[in-house]
């Protein structure tokens, strides 16, 4: 009887020896093991890494792209209805003219040449309901006769290139463009529709060309209320090509067209103009780079295919004001 418990206590008092002899890994193994995992992890730590990089600069380009298709069909619309188109000789004549007035937010927190006029053109535009036939008001109510009829005015558009860096800005560290109406008022409208504040009507009287009268604009005694910063049409623009880098493809201005701003330093948002047949060439260029990184986000020809999107689009004005 004593032969069997001897042997059933010396087995499991040796066993525990063994197992612990046998159980863990030595110092060898576990650094050949923890090399390897380095060796395995490592690279598909970065793979992952560049997977996530371009998967947010896909992104970036993507939105960049949308916004920009978005803008230049937004600018095809108004350009449409346009009746004369201002090219650089017309902007220089009018240029203290048009708005912002100084201090308006986003145009003076960077400089005085951070506003560059590109596009500024007269359109006319329909006001659909505003005048009554007979007595009461317009528009007519809802499910009442139609007693309104519809009037046509003109009002003085443009786009701006903004390169605001104020850093309580809201906006990015690139430019933007930045839209600005003012228009005139709709005779015999009820309730009153008066004219913005600044506008003025064009002069077609006098002598000279079209051009010559048209650069005589100038604007009404009362300043500008248009909150030049809440007009922000889209933001994420190149702030244009830095000294020393090749520029990107751009349009060419041909025949009667001029460029506007004849300055070649601004390559980013600029036109081709041709005044005479109120025909007009857009070119833009986007900086999806701004939306992934704050610092250093200049234009890169490396990079242009992917990260600096553009667009173009040729529009004629639907419009002429037949003085000639």
């Amino acid at each position: 009887m004593l032969n069997p418990i001897r042997f059933l206590l010396t087995h499991q008092l040796k066993s525990p020896k063994t197992a612990n002899h046998n159980s863990g890994f030595t110092l060898i193994e576990l650094l050949v093991g923890m090399i390897i995992a380095v060796l395995v992890i490592t690279p598909l730590l970065g793979f992952m890494i560049n997977i996530l990089s371009t998967d947010r600069k896909e992104q970036a380009k993507s939105n960049s792209e949308q916004e920009i298709k978005t803008a230049l069909d937004y600018i095809t619309q108004d350009l449409q209805q346009a009746v004369y188109i201002y090219d650089d000789a017309g902007l220089n004549g009018i240029a203290g003219e048009l708005p912002p007035d100084n201090g308006e937010v986003g145009c003076d927190d960077a400089g005085a040449n951070s506003c560059e006029p590109v596009l500024v053109f007269w359109k006319r535009e329909i006001k659909e309901d505003v005048i009554p036939v007979g007595a009461g008001n317009c528009p007519p109510p809802q499910n009442g006769p139609d007693n309104c009829d519809d009037a046509y005015i003109y009002s003085l558009v443009g786009y701006y290139l903004v390169e605001g860096n104020n850093p309580n800005d809201t906006w990015s560290n690139a430019a933007r463009i930045a839209r600005f109406e003012i228009s005139g008022e709709v005779p015999n409208a009820n309730p009153p529709i008066d004219a913005d504040d600044g506008f003025a009507p064009f002069d077609l009287s006098g002598s000279g060309d079209l051009e010559t009268k048209m650069n005589r604009w100038t604007k009404a005694a009362d300043n500008y209320s248009t909150n030049f910063g809440s007009l922000v049409l889209l933001d994420y623009i190149d702030k244009g090509t830095p000294n020393g880098v090749n520029p990107p493809a751009e349009i060419n201005c041909t025949g009667n067209e001029t460029r506007v701003p004849a300055d070649n330093n601004v390559d980013s948002f600029y036109a081709c103009v041709d005044s005479g047949d109120s025909y007009a060439r857009v070119y833009l260029r986007g900086n999806a780079l701004a939306r992934i990184q704050q610092n250093d986000n200049d234009y890169n020809p490396n990079l242009a295919g992917s990260l600096f999107p553009t667009g173009t689009i040729q529009v004629q004005g639907s419009g002429s004001l037949f003085t000639r």
